[in-house]
């Protein structure tokens, strides 16, 4: 099937939750930087998850003011892992791209990782080399990347980094399910893809509060952990051929 004129070559994801302090300078920065950087066509697929204080009204003047932007909204707050889906699924680009709305990635390295897609490369994760947030936050992080590359035997720099892009076909049809957003790595190695990563920029928070805690995300996905290992020890990867 061949590729509409009006479809994009570059879809990226931005999950939104609460966020009326961050949300135009992000849209902002994201569209200065793709307009005079990305030398593909693009569009910004932001989902509101829920919000509750007025991301949704600003979110439709960005929308006026940018033609790029289309905004989706949730009927209520499910969840990160939800949001990215529903983007993925309204997803128009042949290369989607996966990013934070609280002012942390850069959209500098959105053209690094897009530019990485390739013959050899289905999905480029980014990793924060020098991470902008509490010592504890950043020692949680390391703790648990290590343990889930021990239990999964992959070697996932940061997978709490959501700058990532992918060939549209690795994530398009996903199952939605809560806390799939910290295994998309993983789901594309289980369909025979090819990952490559390189460092990106992470910022202060400017604006806003976080959306979780160590504890927290922590009790969540140690059982996700075990339920990824139980399918990685399932998955068969192989072709078929009418004869």
């Amino acid at each position: 099937m061949s590729k509409s004129a009006s479809e994009p070559d570059v879809s990226v994801i931005l999950p939104v939750f609460n966020e009326t302090e961050c949300i135009a300078f992000v849209v902002d920065e994201m569209v200065a930087e793709l307009t005079a950087n990305l030398p593909m066509t693009f569009e910004i697929v932001a989902v509101d998850d829920g919000s509750s204080d007025g991301t949704l009204e600003l979110m439709r003047g960005l929308r006026a003011r940018y033609p790029q932007l289309r905004v989706l909204r949730h009927s209520d707050n499910v969840g990160q892992s939800f949001a990215f889906c529903t983007g993925f699924r309204a997803a128009r680009g042949r290369i989607i791209v996966t990013f934070d709305a609280d002012g942390q990635n850069d959209p500098a390295d959105i053209p690094l990782v897009v530019g990485m897609i390739g013959p050899a490369c289905d999905c480029c994760c980014g990793y924060r080399a020098d991470r902008q947030d509490t010592q504890s936050r950043r020692w949680a992080g390391r703790f648990s990347n290590k343990i889930r590359n021990s239990v999964l035997h992959e070697d996932i720099i940061d997978t709490g980094c959501s700058t990532k892009a992918f060939r549209a076909e690795y994530v398009k049809d996903l199952q939605p399910w809560n806390g799939l957003h910290r295994f998309l790595g993983s789901f594309v190695s289980m369909r025979g893809g090819k990952i490559k990563q390189v460092p990106v920029h992470h910022r202060s928070r400017h604006a806003g509060t976080s959306k979780y805690t160590n504890w927290k995300r922590l009790q969540k996905t140690v059982v996700d952990l075990f339920g990824v290992k139980w399918l990685k020890a399932r998955v068969r990867i192989y072709t078929a051929a009418e004869v």
